[in-house]
């Protein structure tokens, strides 16, 4: 196999890395200079296909060994009965065929969701009056450097390295077909505020030992952060119950991500790294620091001679902050060592308020999620990706 020369190498990735971005319709500009694209949710979903049919193909042979048995999991939407439900949490471990499903759910969302990384916490939410899921959601270490959550707590860099093991980010959070329509995501996005969940947390990583850090730390999980996948969110927006708020609005994100270089494309960039002995074309263990491959690309990209600027997609995720803990300030602050969580509910007193607030009113309005099969919750996986198999299912709805 032929030796392709470093400056060969180097010219064909940069045009590689062009064309790629203006397919997904980046622009120059009076300068020369590739400027990203101006996005409505429309748009955002056009931004993420690639991501996601990248994802389907990657994942066309799990669906094909286990998405028939998978799938019944899944409430016909004719079965369900607001009045009836009954919500229990299912904390899940890998390996698993609650992992399987989670895994299987998490492909009906539009944007590729990540894997999360670090600590995690996944649950399954199920409504027991139907034995079927009603959704899910994921707990993990949250970003290192998010500016909204910084300016909201006054952190210091310092404060930040010492006090970020009390938070935990939602990086999966939604309900799934049919209950979707009934507004479950809010009722999913409330649980993630229990007792349940402080609880594990203290059982698994309350004497953990920092990563980054390598120290020990006391952690206590007094906040969450989460952030919208298309620009605005409508599910964590006014998201309340009995005067406590479970997530409130602090700011938008930068715009900055790596989501938009695709693996095969990353891969590229890692190989000529390689080839140039750069320490980044391995440097990928977490606690190297925060968010390697964003890193990486932006190396590649100035070793290019490219704007490593180019990590920037122009997608500003609104930025989501709950408080846990009820004087979850004071201790990210530094002023209180012990969390107090008084208004703390357990899931059940929850899913309780979030049904009659939410989930009930929508159903006697809104009746179509009782029209709702399995076959169209398969579709909505295949949809983007034609030629991945998938199982044939007859209409019992």
């Amino acid at each position: 196999m032929p030796v392709i020369k470093l400056a060969t190498r180097e010219a064909l990735l940069r045009r590689r890395v062009r064309a790629h971005l203006h397919e997904l319709g980046f622009t120059k500009n009076a300068n020369g200079t590739l400027v990203p694209p101006s996005l409505n949710k429309e748009g955002y979903r056009d931004l993420h296909m690639p991501q996601r049919e990248e994802r389907l193909e990657s994942e066309a042979a799990f669906l094909e060994a286990h998405g028939s048995s998978l799938i019944d999991n899944f409430a016909y939407g004719g079965t369900i009965d607001v009045n009836r439900m009954q919500i229990r949490l299912e904390l899940i471990d890998s390996g698993t065929w609650q992992s399987n499903l989670f895994r299987f759910a998490t492909l009906l969302w539009s944007i590729p969701v990540s894997y999360g990384f670090g600590r995690r916490m996944r649950y399954l939410v199920w409504d027991d009056y139907t034995e079927k899921l009603v959704g899910l959601f994921a707990l993990g270490d949250p970003v290192f450097n998010l500016r909204a959550r910084d300016r909201l707590i006054g952190w210091s860099s310092d404060d930040r390295g010492e006090r970020l093991v009390h938070i935990m980010d939602g990086y999966v959070v939604g309900a799934v077909p049919p209950f979707n329509r009934l507004l479950g995501g809010k009722l999913i996005a409330s649980l993630m505020r229990t007792r349940e969940v402080v609880d594990t947390f203290r059982q698994r990583y309350g004497s953990s030992e920092g990563i980054i850090s390598g120290n020990a730390k006391n952690a206590h999980l007094v906040a969450i952060t989460t952030t919208s996948a298309l620009g605005k969110s409508s599910v964590y927006n006014r998201l309340k119950l009995n005067g406590v708020e479970y997530l409130s609005s602090i700011g938008v994100t930068d715009g900055y991500g790596h989501f938009h270089f695709p693996r095969e494309l990353f891969e590229e960039m890692r190989a000529y790294l390689g080839a140039k002995k750069d320490p980044y074309a391995n440097n990928h263990q977490y606690g190297d620091g925060p968010n390697w491959r964003l890193r990486t690309i932006r190396r590649a990209l100035t070793l290019l001679d490219m704007d490593p600027d180019l990590v920037r997609h122009g997608l500003a995720r609104e930025v989501f902050f709950g408080h846990v803990a009820d004087n979850a300030f004071d201790v990210l602050r530094g002023k209180r060592k012990h969390p107090k969580y008084d208004s703390l509910l357990t899931a059940a007193e929850v899913a309780t308020q979030s049904i009659e607030r939410w989930m009930k009113p929508r159903a006697m309005r809104d009746s179509s999620f009782s029209k709702i099969t399995h076959a169209d919750i398969l579709n909505q996986i295949h949809s983007s990706m034609s030629v991945i198999p998938g199982p044939v299912l007859h209409n019992r709805g």
